[in-house]
């Protein structure tokens, strides 16, 4: 009878490395393969070396770049032509906006706590067909150390006269005697300022330069104001 030989040392050694190699296989599908995703995990001591994704700052009211202490924030944007309203927004609050359904054709105008930042009042202004009066007699009435916030939207120049630009101007307003039909207008200045505000942009409406059909291009004024503007 003839015995069969043995297997020799080194097929014993190649099917043991076999099956370490598909077992190994299964256990890395198994640890580090999401089924749906097919998104490799790392282990703990490599997902340590790779770089971490850095998260974008989120500022106040989407401004370029953040305040300094101990002033705010805030940005004013101007109506596109009659078609998209304008949108006041400070601290991080959106005080008007066509989404919150409170702006209006002529002048959005907010009036800000320029100590302690708390929205105090926010009306629309038809400067158009509205009765300027109304418009006289609020900004008459604003007290000290308010911050006044301003957008202008379609219209905001047709009504105005001598006594309303005479008030802007005390507010710090640079343009406020130019302003007129369908003008592009934001501002923030304050009661009483003794200088002219360093927040304002003014585009004249003129037919060969107006970006929309009849008005001009919207404005877009942000910046970072101190607590209490003097």
């Amino acid at each position: 009878m003839r015995l069969s030989a043995s297997p020799r040392p080194a097929g014993v050694l190649r099917l043991l490395a076999l099956t370490l190699a598909l077992v190994a296989t299964w256990i890395f599908a198994r640890n580090y393969v999401s089924g749906g995703m097919k998104t490799i995990r790392l282990p703990r001591w490599l997902a340590g070396s790779a770089p971490k994704e850095t998260e974008a700052v989120k500022t106040k009211c989407d401004l370029s770049k953040p305040c300094p202490a101990n002033f705010f924030a805030f940005k004013i944007c101007s109506g596109a032509a009659n078609v998209v309203g304008p949108s006041l927004c400070f601290e991080n609050h959106m005080i008007m906006s066509p989404v919150k359904n409170n702006v209006g054709r002529g002048l959005n105008i907010a009036l800000v706590n320029g100590t302690t930042g708390t929205v105090m009042r926010q009306k629309t202004f038809d400067m158009y067909s509205g009765d300027v009066q109304f418009l006289v007699k609020f900004l008459k009435e604003i007290p000290e150390g308010t911050l006044v916030l301003v957008a202008s939207y379609d219209d905001p120049g047709t009504k105005m006269n001598s006594e309303v630009r005479q008030l802007f101007s005390s507010l710090g307003s640079s343009y406020a005697d130019q302003l007129g039909f369908r003008d592009s207008w934001v501002f923030l200045g304050a009661k009483d300022l003794r200088s002219k505000s360093p927040f304002e942009q003014f585009l004249k409406n003129n037919p060969q330069t107006n970006k929309y059909e009849g008005w001009p291009e919207l404005l877009e004024l942000e910046g970072c104001v101190p607590l209490k503007i003097a």
